[in-house]
């Protein structure tokens, strides 16, 4: 049974990419996005929850962001989180709803949100390198064991290679884009 599985490769280089569009969606440009507090852990109930386990958030304008609150008791603790998060808000708690306006962002925090994105993104090609390498060994190793001729290992270690140029391709574009939109505020 050859080790090499094409499945598993194209898979977890998805989701090198997929986890590269969510770490972006927690940087804050100008707008308003509810996965801009998703990092955010409240003390409650003894232990470390999710924000979203504790409150539902929205975005009702381009530049606010609503935390309503379920348990009353969890609003000061839920405004606590967000204020150490180090997100820059500053929340204001009307009743059970917390209110966060989103700032203007400064130019230099502008440079360092990309700079920030561009590292995310070299991240995720680095993943996609090793899961590359993984597949690369895995036909040599078939190989080795007989299991596919050396013509075979060639054309398959050319698939490898095109699945990995075409998601670094797709990791670019991606942080192109997010890039463009912290700058462009």
């Amino acid at each position: 049974m050859p080790s090499y599985d094409k499945s598993d490769i194209q898979r977890r280089m998805t989701g090198a990419v997929d986890a590269l569009r969510h770490d972006l969606g927690g940087l804050r440009t100008g707008r308003a996005s509810t996965t801009l507090l998703d990092p955010v852990n409240v003390e409650v109930y003894g232990s470390n929850m999710p924000l979203n386990q504790v409150a539902t958030v929205s975005a009702p304008e381009p530049r606010l962001l609503s935390v309503q609150v379920w348990d009353r008791a969890n609003v000061s603790a839920v405004e606590k989180a967000i204020r150490s998060a180090g997100l820059g808000l500053n929340p204001m708690t009307d009743g059970q709803n917390v209110r966060l306006p989103i700032p203007d962002l400064t130019e230099e925090r502008r440079k360092e949100l990309a700079k920030l994105a561009g590292s995310y993104a070299e991240n995720a090609k680095i993943a996609v390198r090793n899961v590359r390498r993984d597949g690369m060994e895995s036909l040599k190793t078939d190989e080795k064991k007989k299991e596919i001729s050396e013509d075979e290992r060639k054309r398959l270690e050319a698939e490898v290679q095109k699945l990995t140029d075409d998601t670094i391709k797709e990791i670019d574009a991606v942080a192109a884009a997010k890039e463009k939109e912290i700058l462009s505020q």
